[in-house]
């Protein structure tokens, strides 16, 4: 039996390829086919069973603040929710808070508006039998919700008044929204009814709260269907792109209609660990698509029932590095997390994730040394992948020899086949090191070895962690994506 096949290659060239998933089928199945794949030519999809991925693309573009242009639909009177928040202060002395920006670029409001007849803090507990259902709102002032709560209708929309305002939008260019309405996860007619009508007038993509998450609280449903209709067309965008590269296109739509055996299923990784359709794929799913992915793959491969001991994953890429845990057998689930500065309600892994990455970038500042928050990223990457990239933490390693170059797939140059370049690291230190002797001393030096000494000596300091000893648990350290073929 042939040994696994690992092809290895960066996540981002494009004056290589435009797409790193699809560069890598096309390579192993050059190697299948015993045929070179010529770059740009659609993959036969006959002798590809199932594709299954994850993505950063909803991440990164969270992150980046580079998601589709969106307005937001609330109910009148609540346009400012948002902004206003939960009031919560999770850094209380941080001294330069920064109120992190709403995702939507406008917010019309709909005058419409239901109540629950009962309350919870009733001391007599009093609960309104109805019998009238949800779905005869026309007829009825009262309803009974899809919580079983008795919903009293204020103010019915006005189908007429909701077109012209979505008109509106949709002449300034939108084709995205979010609808939140007042009680929506238990009443839920005016949301569809916003929703019906927005399809009619040609809106791409319109994300319905009740539809996303039918929970309590106006505050995380709109929020949450913000960040939906904010990256679900960066994810769209992408896939379509994505299976553009195949005959006969991917997921469950596709091979219905497919002509012979051409299509292929394809399926993602959400947040949550489980996998989807390509067509069922949405933004507010994606948001830790891949770190997802690198969870269920060391909980399939490192843990032993037999011991049951607890496995720490440690994923280390290029911006950030995502910490997580399994243990018991099960998977460890958060319903509510704070991602960029978005507070969303949806099942997600328990990922914890920080800012540091080895495209992290290394400044000198105020007579400090100074990691990131900024990444060089796969593209231009680090001084040493020969993009002409700036000093990242990964040039830090390597000048330290904490990488082997020669361990390292020679995957980088103009033609793919170089190796790390461990001069150009060494060059950037030593104009880091003129920089701070030329700032800090009354003359100026020429003696680049002690200056070189100097930089390693701080870098040595500067990269020493404290390490916490654990015992009784597996540490399983892993980074970048593997692609499997079925």
């Amino acid at each position: 039996m042939e040994d696994d096949i690992v092809i290895k290659l960066l996540s981002e060239d494009p004056a290589n390829y435009k797409d790193a998933p699809l560069e890598g089928i096309r390579r192993l199945m050059s190697k299948f086919t015993n045929r070179e794949i010529p770059r740009g030519e659609a993959l036969d999809t006959t002798k590809i069973e199932s594709i299954r991925m994850g993505t950063t693309v909803a991440t990164n573009a969270l992150l980046e603040r580079k998601g589709e242009k969106m307005a937001m639909v609330v109910t009148k009177g609540f346009k400012d929710c948002l902004e206003i928040g939960n009031q919560s202060r999770p850094k209380i002395f941080d001294l330069a808070i920064r109120r992190p920006d709403v995702l939507y670029q406008k917010v019309i409001e709909i005058d419409e508006r239901v109540t629950l007849e009962d309350y919870a803090e009733d001391p007599k507990r009093t609960q309104t039998k109805v019998e009238a259902m949800h779905d005869q709102s026309e007829k009825e002032d009262m309803v009974q919700g899809l919580s079983g709560e008795a919903v009293r209708i204020l103010q019915r929309p006005n189908p007429e008044k909701i077109k012209e305002l979505l008109k509106g939008l949709y002449d300034e260019g939108f084709r995205s929204i979010a609808v939140c309405l007042m009680h929506g996860y238990t009443f839920p007619d005016h949301e569809a009814l916003v929703g019906k009508i927005a399809s009619e007038i040609g809106f791409e993509h319109v994300s319905l709260s009740h539809e996303l998450i039918a929970m309590i609280k106006l505050v995380p449903r709109a929020t949450s269907a913000c960040a939906d209709a904010y990256l679900t067309p960066a994810i769209k965008k992408y896939i379509s792109g994505f299976a553009s590269g195949f005959e006969g296109g991917l997921g469950t739509e596709a091979t219905k209609h497919a002509q012979g055996e051409k299509a292929a299923r394809c399926e993602f990784m959400q947040s949550d660990g489980g996998l989807v359709d390509v067509d069922q794929f949405s933004g507010l799913k994606a948001i830790l698509s891949g770190p997802a992915g690198g969870v269920v793959g060391y909980a399939l491969t490192s843990y032993d029932p037999d011991t049951k001991t607890p496995v720490i994953g440690f994923d280390m890429g290029g911006t950030s590095t995502d910490v997580s845990r399994y243990g018991a057998g099960r998977y460890e689930h958060v319903f509510e997390t704070t991602t960029a500065g978005v507070t969303i309600q949806s099942p997600q892994l328990d990922i914890n994730t920080v800012a540091a990455g080895g495209g992290s970038r290394l400044f000198f500042r105020n007579g400090l040394f100074v990691v990131g928050p900024e990444s060089a990223g796969a593209h231009p990457g680090p001084a040493c992948y020969r993009k002409g990239g700036p000093l990242t933490i990964t040039d830090a390693n390597l000048f330290l020899g904490r990488l082997l170059p020669e361990f390292f797939p020679k995957i980088f140059g103009k033609n793919e086949d170089e190796g790390l370049d461990a001069e150009a690291s060494k060059k950037l230190f030593e104009d880091i090191t003129m920089e701070i002797f030329l700032r800090f001393l009354p003359c100026r030096f020429d003696d680049h070895e002690s200056g070189l000494s100097t930089t390693v000596a701080h870098v040595e300091v500067f990269f020493k962690l404290n390490t916490l000893v654990v015992e009784a648990l597996v540490f399983q350290a892993f980074t970048g994506a593997i692609f499997k073929l079925l």
